[in-house]
């Protein structure tokens, strides 16, 4: 009987796979790169928003353009952002092109001069020359505080999408907002100065009504503080996109506790990220009633994984199938659903974010 029901919900689950456009909802899925970052948002309009896409080579952009057809029923991605120039994070781009057009392109300006400064790359010329010579329809130097244009849909919240973080500069409040010190401020020391271009992230905000949805790529502690302190222009969250794949060297507790998410979501891998320190300030944080996570993590310190049941992938990689987590918010923003199709998990949560 068990079998029976978990095959039905599976049925019922895939019957939605293709939402987004036809029921009005806002989609987001993490596509599994195994350790590398690549999150699709498919709009209520039908617009998709690809962010970061993965490893270079064929496995990682093979796996964004099934998802992408086959799953989310797209024929081009419409906007790509590229959080920082860190090949598990732009290695996908150049191969995906191969595969289905993608029309814009937001970053921090790819350069021939490796964005680290903490380390000297020769290579860094011939490793970045795909993705520099990629043909896309347009690129653009995205800033903190831009909002990336999207189609509205009737009969559906507005979707407001806006680069939060940029090349370590931040949102401003609103010059007319009355937000008050955060009392967070100062609760945690900074850390040295981060070199890599981990700090120069581009950190993107999805607001739909009263729905929100934070992905700040691989953004590294002191720059986190930044964004929220002294003052707050965030507000809170739904859901948080967990910075640098659960790594300590991101993911301060005063980003997460000031956010207050209801739910987190880890791209990680089979034994990339699930830092014991983030999982000490994810489960530490009152406001979050579940942790999701792409991989389940196979190193010797097996407890910083979450329930069996948030884990879309759990076998070794040899055994990968590269499962995917689905976000799936109401039209009114009221709701939305986390599935992992798979396995037939679903768990619906109500809004709870707003601006402040």
């Amino acid at each position: 009987m068990k079998r029976i029901l978990l095959t039905i919900l599976s049925c019922l689950l895939a019957s939605s796979l293709f939402a987004g456009k036809k029921d009005k909802t806002l989609d987001v899925y993490w596509v599994d790169v195994e350790g590398g970052a690549a999150t699709l948002v498919v709009t209520p309009a039908g617009q998709s928003i690809l962010i970061d896409t993965g490893n270079p080579g064929n496995r990682d952009a093979e796996r964004i353009h099934k998802l992408a057809t086959e799953i989310a029923g797209l024929k081009r991605i419409d906007k790509l952002i590229t959080t920082h120039f860190h090949l598990d994070h732009f290695g996908g781009a150049a191969p995906l092109t191969q595969l289905m057009k993608i029309n814009e392109v937001y970053d921090n300006g790819m350069t021939t001069k490796s964005p680290d400064r903490n380390r000297k790359d020769s290579r860094w010329p011939l490793v970045s020359r795909p993705y520099r010579e990629m043909k896309v329809g347009k690129r653009v130097v995205i800033r903190a505080g831009e909002k990336i244009p999207v189609k509205q849909r009737k009969g559906t919240s507005e979707l407001v999408v806006t680069c939060v973080a940029a090349q370590q500069d931040v949102i401003k409040p609103a010059s007319d907002s009355k937000a008050e010190k955060n009392p967070l401020t100062g609760s945690v020391q900074d850390r040295p100065e981060d070199l890599s271009d981990n700090a120069n992230s581009v950190a993107t905000l999805f607001a739909f009504g009263n729905f929100r949805f934070l992905d700040c790529g691989d953004l590294t502690w002191n720059v986190e503080a930044k964004l929220v302190t002294p003052v707050n222009p965030i507000g809170t969250v739904d859901v948080y996109q967990v910075n640098h794949h659960g790594l300590a060297s991101s993911n301060n507790p005063i980003l997460i506790r000031s956010i207050r998410p209801t739910v987190s979501v880890m791209n990680n891998g089979h034994t990339k990220g699930c830092s014991p320190e983030t999982f000490a300030t994810l489960r530490g944080t009152k406001s979050i009633k579940a942790m999701y996570q792409v991989h389940k993590n196979l190193r010797k310190d097996s407890e910083n994984n979450t329930t069996e049941e948030l884990i879309a992938n759990k076998s070794n990689r040899d055994a990968c199938k590269g499962h995917y987590i689905k976000l799936s918010v109401q039209p009114d923003g009221s709701t939305y659903t986390l599935s992992i199709p798979s396995h037939g998990h679903s768990r619906i949560f109500k809004t709870t974010s707003k601006n402040e």
